[in-house]
């Protein structure tokens, strides 16, 4: 209805529509993002409220990041079947009844109905997936900082959010804490029903930096696609089973959620509570986190494009590992805080482009959304394991620092393992756009 007049009113001013769909995935990743971290600051108050155990919320919170990761293989094909407006109108509404429905609950498998499966199939029918698949349908060139900007959305979520619910939390309860995500999500539902559009075609568009005489030339032979079906992504997988590389990349990306999303994300106001430090203050952390990985994903976006790939990931889970082995003796100070907040923020999600890269450079541009589905499927999985491990941690030793340690040395197991990976594929990652720049 909107997308063809305002993409002819972009075009006249020299502005590729592709933005706009860039625009709407960002805020789409955001409010999800939102909506996946904001449960972390409510473990305490949940629990006084009640009576549930750290561990046994933890528990709903893993069956969300479960089924958020294992909806990644089959997001693709939702989204080839149904289009990109209906899954994000769709995963966007889910999301959104998930969290308001949540402000009547009163038993525990409520939680788990709401918090468990809503909030984790609604967020999981896009997830990183959404960021991989704008990028190769609307972008010819500059993909890697493409995916980089879409994934560092997650972290601006935290930034934008979790201060404001930590602060409704404290002065309102944690019911009017979820409003704020709640309208955010349905706005962007609304502007991506009206402006969403599938492909650069379908609004008269050549995919941003693609030369129109080689379009020419490379749609007279296109050849039939296959049929894709929901048996699909067991067939991609078992033809990639045998690849060592696969196996690298999910183990490391496995290590990722462990060290991110389970553990910080859903965690640290949690730990720092223990420490003595409020939520609001406690939360400022986790924004000042996300600013610095808003930075360092897009950086390291740029970066995936030119420089080898496992060597980036070398230094992303090296730095991400010390970081986490330093932080319980960083006292819970200001100084010590942002310190951390810095060397770990700057790494958060900046491991998603060289990943998306190597996954591309080893498997094809074909099969990547897929078995990239399927290796994000590990990184919600390690979350999932990070998420309910550190509750019942804390709930056995009343303490976290025995998951941060584990945690710590996962990641520099996962900085030696991504050195494994053949040079020959991270070379390849980086390849396409050097030649371009």
């Amino acid at each position: 209805m909107f997308a063809q007049p305002l993409s002819a009113w972009l075009a006249r001013r020299g502005v590729h529509y592709s933005w706009v769909i860039v625009a709407l995935t960002f805020l789409t990743a955001l409010t999800s993002s939102a909506a996946l971290g904001l449960p972390g600051a409510l473990l305490q108050p949940l629990s006084k409220e009640f009576g549930w155990e750290v561990d046994q919320i933890s528990s709903a919170l893993a069956v969300r990041f479960a089924l958020f990761g294992l909806m990644g293989p089959f997001a693709a094909i939702l989204m080839e079947r149904f289009g990109l407006r209906n899954v994000v109108v769709t995963a966007l509404g889910l999301v959104a009844t998930g969290l308001v429905l949540a402000t009547r609950m009163s038993e525990f498998w409520h939680l788990v109905a709401l918090w468990g499966v809503m909030l984790g199939i609604g967020s999981g029918m896009t997830a990183l997936v959404l960021s991989a698949v704008v990028a190769n349908r609307w972008f010819e060139t500059r993909r890697g900082l493409i995916i980089g900007l879409l994934t560092a959305s997650s972290a601006t979520g935290q930034l934008v959010f979790l201060p404001l619910g930590a602060w409704l939390i404290e002065h309102y309860g944690w019911r009017m804490a979820l409003l704020p995500v709640f309208f955010a999500c349905t706005l962007v539902a609304l502007g991506a029903f009206f402006l969403m559009r599938n492909r650069p075609s379908d609004v008269g568009l050549l995919p941003f930096g693609m030369d129109p005489a080689a379009a020419a030339a490379s749609a007279a032979p296109a050849a039939t696609p296959a049929k894709i079906t929901f048996a699909t992504p067991f067939a991609v997988l078992r033809s990639v089973s045998a690849n060592r590389t696969f196996w690298i990349l999910f183990g490391t990306f496995f290590i990722c959620g462990l060290s991110t999303n389970g553990l910080i994300q859903t965690h640290f106001i949690s730990l720092c509570g223990d420490a003595g430090l409020s939520a609001v203050p406690a939360a400022s952390v986790l924004a000042m986190m996300g600013a610095f990985d808003l930075f360092g994903t897009i950086a390291s976006g740029w970066l995936s494009d030119r420089y080898d790939n496992r060597k980036l990931l070398f230094w992303y889970y090296g730095l991400r590992g010390l970081s986490l082995l330093w932080l319980p003796y960083s006292e819970f100070t200001l100084y010590g805080l942002s310190l951390f907040a810095m060397f770990y923020g700057l790494d958060w999600i900046a491991t998603v482009p060289p990943t998306v890269k190597l996954v591309g450079a080893t498997f094809g541009k074909e099969r990547a959304g897929m078995v990239f589905g399927w290796v994000f499927a590990g990184h919600q999985l390690g979350a999932a394991v990070a998420a309910y491990g550190a509750g019942r941690v804390r709930a056995l030793w009343f303490t976290y620092n025995p998951a941060l340690f584990a945690a710590g040395a996962a990641c520099l197991l996962a900085a030696l393992l991504v050195l494994a990976i053949r040079r020959q594929q991270a070379a390849a990652a980086a390849a396409p756009l050097k030649a371009a720049a």
